[in-house]
């Protein structure tokens, strides 16, 4: 079999797998045409090592191009479609020292509060009903914030109790409950699209009806948190953001699981589903950030130290599997 036939071939089964998988089809065309299109068969780990090393790169790029290539020669290797590769040494992990900020309950309110004095001028080009809905949307529901950018207006049922949401960082779609409480929000700024006859089925929308970026979402949020007064704390590097409401979402559910004596082996992995994560390891990151009073209940409940563990279910792993 031929290289670019193998690619297309792995591309292909990727994306049936609900993966948009395109920076990794784009790095393995870039493979095929610096190799040749030759045999699978006649790959060394020559030609890897000179493919990794071609150009000065991040380490963490270096690291995701090595996977990336590992993963597809096992795939194939499995398939007796050539002998196993042997290739070459991984990089070491970049060791980072970024915590992302986790908003407090207080921080919250402050930020609601600032709302009518951010958005106050008719020149803001979102009004204060976009964006209040929009971060509680992200509050609520832990989504990113290009996720709710580019919710539709038929995405969102509130009556039901469920939103869409398509995409995403890896392409995974997503149908998830949502609460009371963000329902009647959801309600209320639906009226607000209806009174002002805004037609964009995008469902946030600027002033004039045009859709709202993400970029337009994060700009008028960092004026929002300086208004509210939200800094980071114990001298944290960077100032919050508001893709931090996604990790604050965690932890809240997590620290409100942990005092209510929840089995974390079960809602850890709905977690994980619930915000479109593609393994549990995110979610196990997030129980780091729990705050203090809960550690030593965080340890006696934690996955670590439960009898059994989620790994251990063959159907969850399954079902996690297909997500």
């Amino acid at each position: 079999m031929n290289l670019s036939g193998a690619v297309e071939i792995y591309v292909r089964r990727k994306r049936k797998e609900g993966l948009l998988f395109i920076s990794g089809s784009k790095t393995l065309g870039t493979f095929c045409d610096q190799i040749g299109d030759s045999s699978i068969s006649e790959i060394k780990t020559q030609h890897i090592s000179a493919f990794l090393d071609r150009r000065p790169s991040a380490v963490t790029s270096w690291r995701v191009n090595h996977s990336l290539l590992r993963r597809f020669f096992e795939y194939w290797a499995a398939r007796d479609a050539m002998a196993p590769v042997l290739m070459p040494p991984n990089r070491p992990p970049v060791q980072r020292s970024f915590v992302p900020h986790i908003y407090t309950r207080d921080e919250i309110r402050r930020l609601m509060r600032a709302i009518p004095k951010c958005q106050g001028s008719l020149a803001c080009r979102l009004g204060k009903q976009t964006l209040r809905c929009a971060i509680l949307l992200l509050y609520a529901t832990g989504a990113r914030v290009g996720e709710i950018a580019n919710l539709r207006v038929c995405d969102v049922d509130p009556k039901r109790g469920y939103i869409s949401i398509g995409g995403g960082r890896f392409g995974r779609s997503r149908t998830i409950p949502i609460g009371p409480d963000l329902r009647a929000n959801l309600n209320s700024y639906l009226g607000f699209r209806h009174q002002k006859r805004l037609t964009n089925d995008r469902l946030f929308v600027t002033r004039d009806g045009r859709p709202a970026t993400a970029g337009t979402l994060r700009n008028r949020f960092q004026r929002l948190r300086v208004l509210a007064g939200v800094q980071s704390r114990n001298g944290a590097r960077g100032e919050p953001r508001m893709h931090d409401l996604r990790p604050s979402f965690a932890v809240h559910r997590i620290a409100s699981w942990i005092k209510s004596g929840a089995d974390l082996n079960r809602m850890l992995p709905a977690l994980a589903a619930y915000m479109g994560l593609v393994g549990l390891t995110a979610t196990e990151r997030y129980m780091a950030l729990t705050p203090e009073r809960f550690r030593k209940d965080l340890s006696r409940l934690s996955p670590g130290q439960a009898k059994r563990h989620w790994r251990d279910n063959p159907q969850l792993m399954k079902f996690l599997a297909a997500l």
